[in-house]
């Protein structure tokens, strides 16, 4: 049986990291000299102009309700890299890094609140208890969903964020092979998605960050 309660929270949980992760691509590209975000109305922390109705809406609701092992997207924030101008892969790099790094803000964000409540659940007061549980949840379920956001998206496969910012550390020879493997960057996620190499390559990671913060 579904727990709503439980559905809603973690719905709004993935919509706010989401967004923020988005808004801070935005950021950090308009603050690098592109701002094409900017025009398009996407340096934002308003939910609306980030939600890709599929991978924000759809994917997550059907994996909440199934348990299937799907995470959810936004809408990605165009970077027009003619405009960073100067060194534009290390320009790219930091702007592709701002995403997960936000969510890893929020991860300990949320674990520092969720310290400040264990004195309130352990008070004994039924009334706070109740309350606490509920926050508690809300607040767990933000760190594992940022953690786990945050280290998908740094694999290092384009077109994740892993995959912009490796792009930004490769120079030479070794840059061009991996742009020529870029169009082909969703065919190699999915093989990994397929054959369960993916969870082996974000699991160890995010459960060492979520023993540290919980």
């Amino acid at each position: 049986m579904v727990d709503f309660t439980r559905l809603v929270a973690g719905f709004i949980v993935l919509i706010v990291s989401l967004t923020v992760h988005e808004a801070a691509h935005a950021w950090s590209a308009d603050r690098l000299g592109d701002g094409t975000a900017r025009r398009l109305g996407r340096l934002s922390l308003n939910p609306a102009v980030h939600v890709d109705p599929i991978g924000t809406i759809l994917f997550p609701l059907l994996a909440m309700v199934t348990n299937l092992p799907l995470i959810g997207w936004a809408k990605p924030v165009p970077v027009a890299v003619a405009q960073l101008r100067g060194n534009w892969r290390q320009k790219f790099m930091v702007i592709a890094a701002a995403g997960p790094a936000s969510n890893l803000v929020l991860a300990v964000a949320a674990a520092t609140v969720l310290a400040a409540l264990a004195p309130v659940e352990a008070s004994g007061d039924a009334i706070a208890m109740s309350v606490t549980a509920r926050l508690e949840y809300l607040f767990r379920t933000m760190v594992v969903v940022n953690v786990l956001l945050a280290v998908f998206n740094m694999v290092p496969v384009p077109p994740l964020d892993g995959g912009n910012v490796l792009s930004g550390l490769l120079t030479g020879p070794m840059a061009a092979v991996f742009d020529r493997l870029r169009p082909f960057g969703f065919l190699i996620l999915y093989g990994l998605l397929l054959t369960g190499m993916l969870w082996t390559l974000v699991s160890p990671p995010a459960e060492l960050l979520l023993s540290w913060l919980l």
